[in-house]
C-alpha cells in the first residue's frame, strides 16, 4: 500500500466525514477536487421576486476607470466651488451697480452650492442607470457650471 505523506500533512483527522463543499449559483470550482463540489439550488420564487425589487441587492461595483473618472470629476466640482467663491467675492463690489445686496447674496450662495448639488443629484438619480449615463451627466455639469466670474476676472482681477 502506498502512503501519501504530502496528503497526510495537509489533512486533519476526520476530513473524510466533512460535508461536501457547495458554491452559490454562478460560481465555478476549479482545480483538484472540483468535481466533488456541489452547486446550491436556486432560491424559491418568492425570495427571488423580493430580491429583484430590492435595489440594494442589485448593487454592482464601479470599475477602476469609472472610479478614476468619478474622482477626477469630483475634484473638478470641488475646484468649481472654490472658483465660484473667489469669483463671487471679486464681483461683490461691482454687484450694487446691477442688483441690490438682497438679491446678490442668495444667488451667490446658490452659485457656490451648485456644483455640490449637481454632483449629489446626479449620484442619487443615476443609481440604477448605466455608468456611462452617470459619467455623461457629470461631464455635462462640468461644462455647464464653469465659474465664469473666476474665469473672466481671475483671482486678482483685470
Amino acid at each position: 500500500m502506498k502512503s501519501d505523506a504530502d496528503d497526510d500533512a495537509l489533512s486533519w483527522d476526520g476530513d473524510e466525514d466533512a460535508a461536501p463543499a457547495s458554491l452559490p449559483k454562478g460560481w465555478k470550482a476549479v482545480g483538484k477536487g472540483s468535481d466533488r463540489v456541489e452547486h446550491e439550488e436556486a432560491a424559491p420564487a418568492e425570495d427571488s421576486d423580493a430580491a429583484a425589487s430590492d435595489p440594494a441587492s442589485e448593487a454592482t461595483g464601479l470599475g477602476s476607470g469609472a472610479l478614476l473618472a468619478l474622482g477626477v470629476l469630483g475634484g473638478v466640482y470641488l475646484l468649481y466651488t472654490i472658483g465660484w467663491i473667489v469669483g463671487g467675492l471679486r464681483l461683490q463690489p461691482l454687484a450694487p451697480l446691477i442688483v441690490t445686496e438682497a438679491m446678490y447674496i442668495p444667488w451667490f450662495v446658490l452659485a457656490v452650492a451648485a456644483p455640490a448639488l449637481w454632483f449629489l443629484t446626479v449620484w442619487v438619480c443615476t443609481r440604477r442607470c448605466a455608468t456611462w449615463v452617470r459619467m455623461t451627466m457629470l461631464a455635462a455639469g462640468a461644462v455647464l457650471l464653469v465659474p465664469w466670474p473666476f474665469v473672466t476676472m481671475g483671482a486678482v482681477g483685470a
